[in-house]
């Protein structure tokens, strides 16, 4: 899955953006008499609050209005230091309710909300803000290139009127700002010599060369203009199409090159060489904390190391038995290179492509009564990456949709170099991104409005991709692995999740190269060199995050194991499945609790 901002790193999407709030006096929490629950759900709606305050971007990607000067303050000092003061006061705060008196539900909100408060207070510690604040932009997910996706009609924007068409020009006027803020960050860094890799930044400017390629009839930014709603009069058109231009021409452009100026001209040729996290200064510590962040557990790099190898070597053995079953008689290592060019195995054309994911999604949609008591509301689209995207994407992600189901929920696909696309993992790719993988687990949590909202909206990498890893293993049980083509398609994605544990922790903390991680993955699958290209840069922009996905799934199996053999023939899979996916996106250890209270309450 490949997160927009919304699904951001934790640190990440803490260092954006926010408003120089003072502290909350006299809270109307701490006063209520209707009970532990209806405090503590009070004191989160208020949390809820300040955090819309602090996070405007997240805001404004869940179809909700922002006050344009918050976003205006992106990547400056003044919202992290309100930010660090809040999170002070909230845990805090949190201690003045008392736990024990509150129901099991909200005792999981409780803890939940607590490991999110730590958690937020330690990424926002000045020695950690030096290591992260500085690096504001990355060419996977960086925002330098989410503004033009979010400008474009069907994504968080609305443009149902002129109102809208005005709001979300005056939201383009203040995006220079941004775009110069971070370049101030990054001569903070330069200053510091706390900097990003080479690759990245030629990647960035690679980027940016695309989107000022783009002439104002093509670009993203004023796509809007050339496909009015109704409700917008005709009248009024012209002028607003214009203004689209100006703004673009004479002041988004122009940021644009001033940014790819900057990195071209003077960071690339103070950014490091060696792309490991730990090659920075600060980095050893970091990817430690990045692990625990991204995972909610402990975990030792060389651990969670040796745990890639042993299932890279598990998945192996099963691979080659479907190799067989697909009549190939050498060994294992040529039929990942005969899986790679022979035309059996990928799609002739995009609609070939297109056609092969619409099949899948009927199919997965006649299983998935069998196994959830509760599907979203929210509908879910499939559609290709916008080609100025494609190249820099992986082969899917999900894109979620609106809490009241007004805008569906996106699963994309990727079409770029089709020839080393696969046909053969089309539907573990749906499984996962879509149902009953991200578009469950995210709608389901978003629809719950008895949850308070930083479970509904919140979580963790571990649960979210763990939960969408697990997803794909349903397939087994839904019967589409009995054809050898998708079952190769389920292991070899499989096999990706490993291998992130080996890569990760062989970039950032073992001393591999880029070359290294990506020899590794072609050796030990059937990936493309595109694809493979793309998730080593990805894990090199983004440690730690690539391991939530194999640490997340393993967790969910073993409770499901644990519940299976404990409860017998009491076992319900979709009373599994609630349990859950009903808390939104739990720390690790705060659903194994969960799980543990679930099934004693089904023993008796």
């Amino acid at each position: 899955m490949q997160p927009l901002l919304t699904r951001r790193n934790f640190a990440a999407s803490l260092l954006a953006t926010g408003t120089a709030l003072g502290l909350p006096a006299g809270s109307a929490w701490a006063q209520t008499e209707d009970g532990e629950d209806a405090r503590l759900m009070a004191f989160l709606r208020e949390a809820a609050r300040r955090e819309d305050s602090h996070d405007p971007w997240g805001v404004l990607y869940r179809g909700g209005k922002v006050d344009l000067a918050a976003l205006r303050l992106t990547f400056t000092d003044a919202p992290l230091r309100a930010r660090r003061r809040v999170v002070k006061w909230e845990l805090g705060a949190l201690q003045r309710i008392n736990r024990t008196r509150l129901s099991p539900e909200r005792q999981i909100s409780y803890d939940a909300f607590l490991l999110n408060r730590r958690e937020a207070a330690l990424w926002l510690q000045p020695d950690m803000l030096a290591l992260t604040a500085v690096r504001p932009l990355v060419h996977f997910g960086g925002l330098h290139v989410e503004l033009a996706s979010l400008m474009t009609k069907g994504g968080s924007l609305s443009w149902t009127g002129e109102p809208e068409y005005r709001r979300n020009l005056d939201l383009l006027r203040i995006y220079p700002q941004v775009l110069d803020n971070a370049v101030v960050r990054f001569r903070q860094g330069l200053d510091s010599g706390v900097v990003e890799t080479r690759m990245t930044t030629r990647n960035m400017v690679a980027q940016i060369d695309g989107m000022l390629a783009q002439s104002l009839d093509e670009t993203q930014f004023t796509a809007a203009t050339r496909d009015f709603p109704d409700a917008v009069p005709e009248g009024r058109r012209a002028a607003l199409t214009q203004a689209y231009r100006t703004v673009t021409a004479q002041e988004v452009y122009p940021a644009y090159r001033r940014l790819r100026a900057f990195l071209n001209d003077e960071y690339l040729p103070a950014a490091r060489e060696v792309v490991g996290i730990s090659a920075m200064k600060g980095g050893v510590g970091l990817y430690r904390r990045a692990i625990e962040n991204q995972t909610t557990l402990k975990l030792e790099p060389e651990m969670v190391h040796q745990l890639g190898l042993t299932e890279v070597a598990r998945i192996q053995r099963e691979m080659d038995g479907v190799r067989a079953r697909l009549g190939f008689k050498g060994p294992l290592r040529a039929f990942f290179d005969d899986i790679r060019t022979n035309p059996r195995y990928h799609p002739k054309s995009k609609q070939e492509l297109a056609d092969a994911f619409a099949a899948a999604a009927k199919a997965v949609d006649a299983q998935i009564p069998k196994y959830f008591n509760k599907v979203p509301k929210t509908k879910l689209l499939i559609e290709p990456y916008p080609a100025f995207r494609e190249q820099f994407e992986a082969g899917g992600s999900y894109n979620q949709g609106t809490p009241d189901g007004s805008r569906p929920g996106v699963f994309n696909y990727n079409t770029y170099d089709l020839p080393s696309r696969f046909l053969t993992g089309v539907v573990t790719l749906y499984l996962h991104e879509g149902a009953p993988g991200h578009h469950f687990q995210i709608s389901l949590a978003q629809e719950d409005s008895s949850l308070p909202d930083f479970q509904r909206f919140g979580g963790n990498n571990a649960y979210v991709e763990g939960w969408a890893l697990y997803a794909e293993t349903l397939g087994y049980e839904m019967g589409f692995y009995q054809d050898p083509l998708q079952h190769w398609g389920t292991l070899d994605d499989e096999m990706l999740r490993a291998m992130r544990l080996v890569v990760d922790t062989g970039l950032h903390a073992k001393g591999w190269t880029r070359e290294q991680g990506i020899d590794f993955m072609l050796a030990n699958s059937g990936m493309g060199k595109s694809d493979a290209t793309a998730e080593v840069e990805r894990y090199i922009v983004w440690p730690g995050q690539a391991l939530g996905y194999k640490i997340g799934a393993l967790t969910i199996q073993r409770l499901r194991k644990k519940a299976e053999t404990a409860l017998g023939k009491r076992f319900d899979i979709r009373g599994f499945h609630d349990a859950v996916l009903g808390s939104g996106a739990l720390p690790l250890p705060i659903l194994e609790g969960k799980i543990d209270r679930w099934i004693a309450a089904r023993r008796t």
